[in-house]
């Protein structure tokens, strides 16, 4: 669990948006550009490099470059 005063500081390192835990998931999403990063051991990695993008975002991504 992330103590909701850490959730309230941070923010997505690639587009200063703000994020959500997904608990579920070990995971804080960025809400404006969907990254995802990873929570290990209680600790979230706010790093743009270990960050994953959603499938369907890389998918959709795809198909407009096409």
């Amino acid at each position: 669990m992330i103590d909701s005063k850490l959730l309230n500081i941070l923010a997505c390192p690639a587009c200063k948006g703000d994020v959500e835990y997904d608990a579920k998931a070990q995971s804080i999403r960025c809400l404006e550009c969907a990254l995802v990063y990873p929570v290990v051991d209680g600790i979230p990695v706010m790093l743009i490099d270990k960050a994953q993008k959603p499938e369907k975002e890389e998918g959709k991504k795809e198909k407009d470059v096409e």
